[in-house]
């Protein structure tokens, strides 16, 4: 993948997806630096992981509606490994509600961590980058396509992102900074278990008839973070097993 030697900070690397791309990066070669909300033990417990690779590892609390916290966590991270070459705006949540349900305070909550975040932590790391930066975002399939009522407000979120990549994906290139999306369907994780309520229609909307896993999403991060993937830009990879086929 071409990581030796690189730093990549991972918002909300404590567990799920988060902890599957720190883990890849490292065992890619870089050091990595993650964040977490309140899991500090899980979040202790991916570090000793990226050390056991040899790798050096940062650990914040750094919730993703905090904004200086955040912006923060980037600064020091390339402050105290000495370089900032690849940041990846995972940390998100999932407030599910039908239209008439929902308050003023869980869509302002739902933009500030899903998609102010990811403005905050990209503003703060784009002048710590060189040429060969990278900045990758963890949305959703359901931007495309919303799959079942009640997630209007997540949907709405993610589909933002894509916008913001692309506007900044034009701001960064003539600096040789990449920024792209990708875009998870259903994997098994805490917050959408393979096992939950709704899997089975999530399941029959699958071409290949299961439930993806947090390395699958990590693996197409690594990817986008690598040195193969310089001249792509403004981009959005769907990894949802064929869900929106």
């Amino acid at each position: 993948m071409g990581l030796d030697g690189r730093v990549a900070v991972v918002t909300g690397g404590s567990r799920g997806i988060g902890a599957a791309i720190a883990r890849r990066l490292a065992a890619g070669g870089a050091d990595v630096a993650l964040t977490y909300n309140s899991a500090a033990d899980r979040a202790s417990a991916v570090a000793d992981e990226i050390t056991a690779l040899g790798r050096r590892a940062l650990v914040f609390k750094a919730p993703a509606d905090d904004r200086e916290s955040v912006a923060q966590a980037v600064r020091q991270t390339a402050a105290e490994l000495g370089r900032l070459d690849i940041l990846v705006n995972n940390a998100g949540i999932f407030d599910y509600g039908h239209l008439e349900d929902l308050t003023d305070e869980q869509f302002d909550r739902t933009v500030e961590v899903n998609v102010r975040a990811v403005f905050t932590a990209t503003r703060a790391a784009a002048p710590l980058m060189g040429p060969g930066g990278r900045v990758i975002s963890i949305g959703s399939n359901l931007a495309d396509r919303a799959g079942g009522a009640g997630i209007s407000l997540y949907a709405m979120s993610k589909a933002a992102l894509v916008g913001l990549t692309r506007g900044m994906a034009r701001d960064l290139g003539p600096r040789g900074i990449t920024v792209n999306l990708v875009q998870p369907g259903s994997t098994d994780t805490d917050m959408n278990p393979a096992d939950g309520v709704g899997a089975e229609a999530q399941l029959a909307s699958s071409a290949v008839g299961h439930y993806g896993v947090p390395e699958d999403v990590a693996g197409a991060v690594a990817y986008l973070a690598g040195s193969g993937s310089g001249y792509v830009t403004g981009s959005v990879l769907t990894v949802d097993g064929g869900q929106l086929a």
